[in-house]
């Protein structure tokens, strides 16, 4: 078998460090509402952060610019030209044409409206505007037929074209929850802060049980927390959002010092569950920022089940390795060390760049 050093890992976390930002809202979600299939006006309310916004607009614009009802109305027909002329809405095969939009700041996003009318048929909406965005942006499609339970589907980079799910004609529901869970998972892969915390509590885990009991006890109090927020019950925007992505480092730095300093982890199942409460609010940063409209159970429901099963397959992947570590007490008590050490400095980076904005 091959080891990998704890040095290696270590360079890793580091180098991870310097990439890893706060949880951004890295999606476009967009619903479509129309009476019946062939009604001719289609009206759409696109949800986005301040930070992507900026990005589409010529040149590019600070979100910080972009926050209050009069600086987004200045440039009401700046964000027309570049977000919905790269959205075109065609129905039947021929172009929909638009005859309003709109511009309207929100909790922790920017909602854009437009009317369209459109001859009858099946609506169909190109999404161009993922060319201007890195690639890890997604745009949710969803749509709204009076009667009926909202649809979704996903566009990205490689698949920009999309039919616009209407009553009758939806995308199943398997279909929609399954987009959701990929996102829940790709977010748990792609946040280093969630996964240096994970390791650093499964360092020092002790057996399958105690594992078990310390997993279960974080995703318990995230999840709490998450549905809270996503919900709406709990709020956080501005200042407390930023300070929430700082605490998610303080906790890092905590559990890293911990496994430096001492030796017996009596408290570990609380501690863990009293960080996973703060975690939650952090993913539900991401859904709070996208402005879920009428989809938002499903989407909590599909995020937050995507992010269970991304962290079981990583202590699935981490604990077999770990528990061979532990065989060797002075392999283990190095790995400890090093690897502790390297989730304290990526804390502490975190910390101060989270805390600075």
């Amino acid at each position: 078998m091959t080891w990998v050093s704890p040095r290696a890992v270590l360079a890793c976390l580091l180098l991870a460090a310097g990439a890893a930002a706060a949880h951004d809202a890295d999606i476009l979600y967009i619903e479509a509402h129309r009476d019946s299939p062939d009604a001719p006006e289609v009206r759409q309310v696109l949800t986005l952060t301040p930070e992507t916004l900026g990005r589409l607009l010529a040149p590019p614009v600070e979100a910080a610019s972009l926050l209050t009802r009069e600086a987004l109305h200045a440039r009401r027909d700046a964000i027309a030209a570049g977000v919905w002329d790269a959205m075109p809405l065609s129905s039947g095969g021929q172009p929909c044409a638009r005859t309003a939009h709109g511009v309207a700041p929100r909790r922790a996003y920017v909602a854009l409206s437009a009317t369209f009318q459109c001859p009858p048929g099946r609506l169909r909406q190109r999404f161009s505007v993922l060319a201007r965005l890195p690639p890890a942006y997604r745009v949710i499609l969803g749509s709204v037929t009076e009667g009926e339970v909202p649809g979704a589907v996903f566009a990205e980079a490689s698949r920009q074209e999309l039919d616009v799910p209407e009553g009758g004609r939806r995308t199943p529901l398997s279909s929609r929850f399954a987009g959701w869970v990929g996102l829940g998972m790709r977010h748990i892969f792609e946040g280093v802060d969630h996964l240096a915390f994970l390791l650093a509590v499964l360092l020092v885990g002790g057996g399958l049980k105690r594992v078990l009991l310390l997993v279960t006890s974080f995703t318990v109090a995230h999840s709490l927390t998450l549905g809270a927020a996503a919900l709406g019950w709990v709020v956080l925007e501005g200042a407390a959002a930023r300070w929430v992505e700082a605490a998610i480092a303080t906790s890092i730095i905590y559990v890293a010092v911990e496994n430096l300093l001492r030796r017996e982890h009596r408290h570990r199942v609380l501690v863990t569950f009293l960080f996973g409460l703060i975690h939650g609010f952090g993913f539900a940063g991401v859904l709070a920022g996208y402005g879920l409209g009428e989809s938002v159970v499903t989407a909590l429901l599909g995020f937050n089940v995507g992010v269970e099963l991304g962290q079981a397959l990583v202590v699935a992947a981490l604990l077999p390795i770990l528990r061979m570590v532990q065989r060797r007490p002075a392999l283990h008590t190095r790995a400890v060390r090093a690897l502790s050490i390297g989730i304290l400095a990526a804390g502490g980076y975190w910390m101060v760049e989270r805390a600075l904005g």
